[in-house]
């Protein structure tokens, strides 16, 4: 079939993510010797420098990694909630959701120890040596894409009479950055200049790695992370706000490996983060799946995974979170399964149907059973095109509201070498839009607090030590317990929608050039639906609403519409901002491939 782009082979190594510079700089990294690691952590950082928009170095990254040889693990860096910030304290403030923009939304920062911490153990890289790209960026400038303009714009007021600090990055001389131009963040070179100045003399390479977590938990990185915390900020409550970060809080956050949720279908194992993440969704949806698929791309294929997908997403919103016992074992259960798809009719639900798994008793917030007028339900009625991440295209509604608030931007990074170290990473949080910039440090504080329940008693409560239910959600592949695929997609409540989609196009239909046609899979016509309360501030959601690329054929949109799908067809190209690696381990063949959409993530290898 026709694709934007060849899937790219080699033997060397390949990587794919969201932004080309990224993409690059982790390949110059491969080149000069580095492995799969070293690369992931060196584009990590030029990300936050690329697209500010959407990740930070204080937001948050759930890491799959299959060392070569070894087991596939998690690398947590999802923050916890403050020990301040309890359900009685935003409750007291008056607020029934935690705000989607300022300091009440952040949790204990988690991306930039996790990155380290993974360079400590699996890289062979000095820090200095990984961090120069970011650095160089940062310093001297790189032409922006368009959608950083576009958030800039979108929140220009909000920077100019509140958000000072962020005016001074982002709007130097009251203007906007623009393509074609050099936007820099010249604090945020500083910052790293100096961390690199004061661990310099601390040891061995894993020894200043250490010392750079130390900076950053209880040196000056911590100091001025604490200082915005408590300035009163305006967030998206209306109201100016202080957080609960303290200084225990930072000392205390460090990032953590876990053995990853797993589930078996048709010869692959398939590998996610944990139920305090979305990831298990995706497992739910190969679970639900019947022995015999209908056809691919059919109206039966597609219906099918849209209400596989709304039961898996309303038992997310029953079960899902940190807490002590999530009954993930029941939930993939072949028999729980078995009676699950017995609910998938000819004709679309609208209904939110958690199930009880084990005969527990589903219970879910009490917001997510609002209604609103016109059809819709949840807080608020969102948009058919753009609710999550509105894929880069730009969506009928803007991704950004002027208050700076934001669904789903992330961005994704997969990095394969020549050894066979694999890793598939989803950094977010921390955007330039979620807090104001700290001055001192060049990047903001992030706001995935906003995913938790001011409601006692749910497994996504609100609660000091947990982390929020992220909808981050990189995914890893094996074939006879060899790592074969590491893939993901930016999107909030759309990741493990196009994830599942990209998936089985991978898996079903015919290989290119003796490999996954992975480029075929990211090209093909993409849809999600909003049949469930979306993890982000004000947590709206639309009942039966599905939204599809204009290429999706007319007689599978109408088949659809006859089922009775609330059908909303999108741009031809709107819909996910996949990216993917894979190694055959038969020939030791690398490919890659990235996502057309939004025109900026590219893979690169040889």
């Amino acid at each position: 079939m026709f694709t934007t782009r060849p899937t790219l082979q080699g033997t060397f190594g390949m990587v794919s993510s969201t932004h080309w510079l990224a993409s690059q700089s982790a390949m110059a990294v491969l080149e000069d010797g580095g492995n799969a690691f070293d690369a992931a952590v060196a584009g990590a950082f030029v990300l936050h420098v690329v697209e500010p928009h959407l990740n930070g170095p204080a937001g948050e990254v759930p890491i799959l990694l299959a060392p070569a040889g070894g087991e596939v693990r998690v690398l947590c860096g999802q923050g916890v909630a403050p020990a301040g910030a309890t359900v009685a304290h935003y409750r007291g403030l008056g607020l029934d959701l935690v705000p989607g923009t300022g300091p009440l939304a952040a949790a204990v920062p988690g991306a930039f120890d996790a990155w380290l911490l993974l360079l400590r153990d699996h890289g062979t890289k000095p820090l200095d040596e990984v961090l120069k790209y970011a650095i160089g960026y940062a310093e001297h400038g790189h032409p922006p894409v368009e959608n950083i303009t576009a958030t800039v714009e979108s929140v220009r007021e909000l920077f100019e009479t509140e958000w000072t600090s962020s005016a001074e990055v982002y709007l130097p001389g009251g203007r906007a950055p623009r393509p074609g131009e050099l936007l820099r963040n010249p604090a945020l070179a500083a910052t790293w200049k100096r961390l690199l100045a004061e661990t310099a003399g601390a040891g061995d390479r894993e020894a200043r790695i250490d010392a750079a977590r130390a900076v950053w938990r209880t040196g000056f990185i911590a100091e001025a992370l604490l200082r915005q915390s408590r300035r009163p900020t305006l967030d998206s409550s209306g109201s100016r706000n202080t957080g609960t970060l303290t200084e225990t809080d930072l000392a205390d956050g460090t990032a953590g490996y876990e053995a990853p949720a797993t589930y078996d279908w048709n010869g692959w194992t398939l590998c996610k983060a944990g139920p305090w993440s979305q990831g298990p969704a995706l497992l739910q949806q190969l679970a639900l799946l019947p022995a015999d698929l209908p056809q691919y791309g059919s109206a039966d294929y597609v219906h099918l995974l849209i209400e596989g997908c709304k039961l898996a997403m309303a038992d997310r919103e029953a079960w899902y979170g940190d807490a002590d016992e999530v009954p993930l074992a029941e939930l993939l259960s072949a028999e729980y399964n078995s009676g699950r798809r017995d609910l998938i009719g000819a004709d679309a639900s609208w209904e939110l149907r958690p199930g009880s798994p084990g005969g527990r008793t589903p219970r879910l917030p009490k917001l997510a059973h609002a209604r609103v007028p016109g059809g819709g339900a949840g807080v608020g009625s969102g948009s058919g095109a753009g609710v999550g991440e509105p894929t880069v295209a730009m969506a009928a509604e803007p991704r950004v509201s002027a208050d700076g608030t934001t669904r789903g931007d992330t961005c994704h990074l997969d990095v394969v070498d020549r050894w066979g170290n694999m890793i598939a990473a989803t950094p977010s949080g921390g955007w330039l839009q979620s807090n104001p910039v700290v001055p001192e440090l060049g990047f903001p504080l992030g706001t995935r607090l906003q995913m938790t329940w001011l409601e006692e008693g749910l497994p996504n409560t609100l609660t000091p030590g947990r982390r929020p239910r992220t909808t981050l959600s990189p995914s890893l592949a094996l074939r006879d317990g060899v790592p074969v695929l590491a893939f993901g997609t930016p999107g909030g409540d759309q990741q493990d929608q196009w994830q599942t989609h990209f998936f089985l196009a991978a898996a079903l239909r015919a290989p290119v050039r003796g490999g996954l046609d992975l480029q075929g899979a990211i090209d093909a016509p993409n849809w999600h639906n909003d049949g469930f309360p979306s993890s982000f501030y004000p947590r709206g959601w639309r009942a039966g609403s599905v939204t599809v690329e204009s290429r999706m054929p007319e007689e599978v949109v109408a088949e659809l519409r006859r089922r009775g799908h609330d059908v909303t067809v999108g741009p031809a190209w709107s819909e996910g901002r996949l990216c993917a690696v894979a190694r055959d381990p038969r020939s030791g063949v690398l490919s890659g491939a990235a996502n057309p959409r939004g025109m900026q993530g590219y893979a690169v290898g040889r």
